[in-house]
């Protein structure tokens, strides 16, 4: 890690990689895609971006990075998955493609595509009292949803209708939409908040 930088990752298989890069180096990481084993071992935290999860799980299988981002995340690395993130990050799956696996460590149950097609996508604005106001506008698009969540994690947020759609459990935090399409920075900020306590480095003064 170089002076106050952290070195964060972006899983690089298929998704919205650049948009949370773009935001990560706004935020003051040393922000890097990830394809391999190797640069996974050379950062401090990962996020997971939206994107389809049953092709990222698979490719994390032909790239030989399952097994490793599990360790990570078993080892207390903070993640940061959003939409097909979540997904990932889920111990319990609902709606899965025969054969598709997680690589889990979020003590919560997750339904994929809860909300129908990307024609049925939508806006709204989200509570969200860990982040204080104002509100999240929150994007979803083609959007899984937490359906149980287990003694070990926390709700962050809701819909009206009490769907939970932002959860987090120790260096994991999961949202099933998409903060790095609208400007929305705050939860890559605790995100990054985590990674700094992780490794032991004060965040900079700007």
């Amino acid at each position: 890690m170089a002076g106050n930088s952290p070195r964060v990752g972006v899983l690089a298989l298929q998704g919205d990689v650049r948009e949370h890069l773009h935001v990560l180096a706004d935020l003051g990481a040393d922000a890097r895609p990830v394809r391999r084993a190797s640069e996974l071992a050379e950062v401090d935290g990962l996020v997971l971006p939206g994107g389809e999860s049953s092709v990222i799980d698979k490719l994390s299988r032909a790239f030989d990075l399952r097994d490793p981002i599990r360790a990570a995340i078993a080892d207390g690395m903070p993640v940061l998955g959003t939409c097909a993130g979540l997904i990932l990050l889920a111990d319990r799956l609902d709606g899965a493609i025969e054969g598709q696996l997680t690589f889990g460590g979020l003590d919560v149950r997750v339904r994929r595509n809860a909300f129908g097609s990307q024609t049925q996508s939508f806006e709204t604005d989200l509570d969200v009292p860990a982040l204080g106001d104002p509100p999240v506008h929150a994007v979803f698009i083609r959007a899984p949803v937490v359906t149980e969540v287990g003694p070990d994690a926390t709700p962050l947020a809701s819909l009206p209708d009490g769907r939970v759609v932002a959860v987090e459990q120790n260096n994991l935090l999961g949202l099933s939409f998409h903060p790095e399409s609208t400007g929305e920075t705050r939860f890559h900020a605790r995100f990054l908040h985590r990674v700094r306590n992780h490794v032991g480095v004060s965040a900079p003064s700007f």
